[in-house]
């Protein structure tokens, strides 16, 4: 992986092949970033980048990377050489995410397969890009959803006595949108955390709304705003668009994330060693 532009933010940007992810990378690039564009496999990953290059982004500003968060493994893997190789990281977008399964599914690390991509992989990539973001000052930007103010975490068992895939997304959401809550307390001053429900828009998880969306490219202006250092956000908020917005109880609760941060640590005990 070749040496980044110097004097240029430096953003990761996960589940960019597509939908929001691939338009907020366009817009980073344009903006004048250097955007580490994640795909869940290369061939995806370069179909993504050829398009942003003729559509008319800087080729010299991007850099594909790939991990499959079904394999925790990847995601490791890939913080590892992100670390190694970027001495900081001015952004790290959270995006992406799948909608449950109509069946219940389980990866290859024994978790429900929502739970996993939606949640243990970007908390296990944050977790591990840590340093880099404390180095910067950095910036991360989950994005939560509106259903998390609906979900509940069933702690004993993840994957759920009763499956539901709409119950298993929002789930994952709650999950992330409280660990964006400690982090932000963890990181104290030295990187901020916020959680960002966009909006619907017309992407892979529309069906999960029943309803009509925008088009994903609007996403894109609310989270590079968000993601500016000198736009004000309460670190560890929660965001409908660009106003504050209240979430789910459990995220205000204190024990409740400890509890969240134990069960999480445990999951992804074994990639992060």
């Amino acid at each position: 992986m070749s040496q980044v532009i110097s004097d240029s933010p430096t953003v990761l940007v996960t589940g960019a092949t597509d939908g929001i992810g691939y338009a907020t990378a366009r817009r980073f690039v344009d903006e004048g970033a250097t955007v580490y564009l994640h795909a869940p496999d290369q061939d995806s990953g370069e179909n993504a980048m050829t398009r942003l290059v003729k559509d008319g982004a800087e080729p010299l500003r991007l850099y594909l990377v790939v991990a499959n968060f079904t394999r925790l493994g990847d995601v490791a893997g890939l913080a590892d050489t992100l670390a190694a190789t970027l001495p900081a990281l001015d952004v790290l977008v959270n995006n992406a995410a799948v909608a449950g399964p109509q069946g219940r599914t389980y990866t290859q690390d024994g978790n429900e397969l929502t739970f996993q991509v939606n949640y243990l992989a970007p908390y296990l990539l944050t977790t591990k890009l840590m340093p880099r973001l404390a180095r910067a000052g950095g910036r991360v930007i989950n994005l939560s959803s509106a259903t998390h103010a609906g979900g509940n975490i069933t702690w004993k068992n993840p994957a759920g006595d009763q499956y539901w895939p709409l119950a298993a997304y929002a789930q994952s959401k709650l999950a992330l949108t409280m660990y964006t809550k400690s982090l932000a307390e963890a990181g104290g001053d030295s990187f901020t955390a916020i959680s960002v429900h966009p909006g619907v828009f017309r992407t892979r998880l529309l069906p999960m709304y029943g309803r009509v969306g925008r088009p994903a490219e609007e996403a894109a202006p609310i989270l590079t705003t968000l993601a500016s250092p000198t736009y004000p956000v309460v670190d560890g908020g929660y965001y409908d668009g660009l106003t504050r917005a209240k979430p789910a109880a459990l995220v205000e609760n204190p024990r409740a994330r400890s509890r969240l941060a134990k069960l999480s640590a445990h999951l992804v005990e074994s990639a992060l060693h």
